[in-house]
């Protein structure tokens, strides 16, 4: 059996094609699984699996935790408002307690970039990053790939814009390393306060006229304005961000082309897209959502089969 070439999945920059493939041919297997009347197999009986989740999180979480259920794996689920966290203390103490109750993998969320990775070097259990900071959501980045692959047939050779709050994305970080990688021609567009100084260095090239960015791409990922990691004002009004970077059913008539449109979720309905785009056919983000639970079974599958 092939198996992937890393223990854990701590960002897209850390595995290379030839894992995402793997990924997705077994991700194509579970969502047939997913579709059939018996939604679960017994991959995983023997597998225990913590979800530690040190923000915030709905669908991600959610995902996940259907994703382990269908493998038939055992989950437990710790929230950190609820925990000794909050009594001061350390992740790794946290996470080392969590394991001596005999746990094989963890899924991590958590503010800190950097903090799966810290977590991979001082426990012995195979890490799922997923979502750490302003730096990677690798499952995101995977998923959105592979609604773009189910949509156009490939990923080579199509052109992606990310719009929006680049700077604070982990989104926008782990879908350039995977767009890239799987040769896609990378666009970002934003106000410029929300582009990184160092962007183009990953191989993109930034589009600040949003209409330009639409008329030149296949493909449009679309990102939500995260005001709880903004500290000071980074546009002057969710109005103007929404009549310069909000994508409405007129604009994307006008292009005379069909793009696709992404978007990682939550939405905020008329700021980043207006409801009769989210909701109408050129909009896979439905899909994305299904595609999420697949392809978190395949890389927990796949991590799982390297536990001895």
């Amino acid at each position: 059996m092939k198996e992937l070439s890393v223990n854990h999945l701590l960002g897209i920059k850390y595995i290379n094609e030839n894992d995402i493939n793997l990924i997705f041919e077994t991700a194509d297997h579970f969502k047939e699984v997913i579709n059939r009347p018996i939604k679960k197999v017994p991959s995983l009986r023997d597998i225990t699996i913590a979800n530690i989740f040190f923000e915030n999180s709905t669908r991600t979480k959610l995902s996940f935790e259907l994703a382990q259920k269908r493998l038939s794996a055992d989950v437990i689920s710790f929230s950190a408002a609820q925990s000794s966290v909050k009594k001061g203390e350390t992740l790794i103490d946290t996470v080392n307690n969590i394991l001596s109750m005999k746990v094989d993998m963890v899924v991590m969320r958590h503010s800190n970039p950097g903090a799966a990775y810290f977590l991979s070097k001082n426990v012995k259990a195979s890490i799922v990053n997923a979502g750490d900071g302003a730096h990677e959501h690798p499952t995101q980045a995977l998923l959105d790939s592979y609604s773009i692959r189910e949509k156009l047939g490939d990923v080579a050779g199509k052109k992606v814009v990310i719009v929006g709050d680049i700077l604070h994305s982990r989104v926008a970080l782990s879908n350039i390393y995977a767009l890239k990688m799987q040769g896609a021609e990378v666009k970002v567009c934003g106000p410029k306060t929300l582009i990184p100084r160092y962007i183009e260095s990953l191989g993109v090239t930034v589009e600040p006229n949003l209409r330009k960015a639409l008329e030149w791409c296949d493909v449009a990922n679309m990102l939500r304005v995260q005001n709880e990691r903004m500290d000071v004002n980074f546009f002057p009004s969710t109005r103007e961000y929404a009549q310069q970077y909000g994508v409405d059913k007129p604009l994307l008539d006008s292009l005379g082309k069909e793009i696709v449109i992404m978007h990682p979720g939550p939405i905020n309905r008329g700021v980043e897209i207006t409801s009769e785009v989210a909701d109408s056919d050129q909009s896979v983000i439905l899909n994305q959502v299904e595609n999420g639970v697949a392809i978190r079974m395949a890389v927990i599958y796949l991590l799982a089969s390297k536990i001895q």
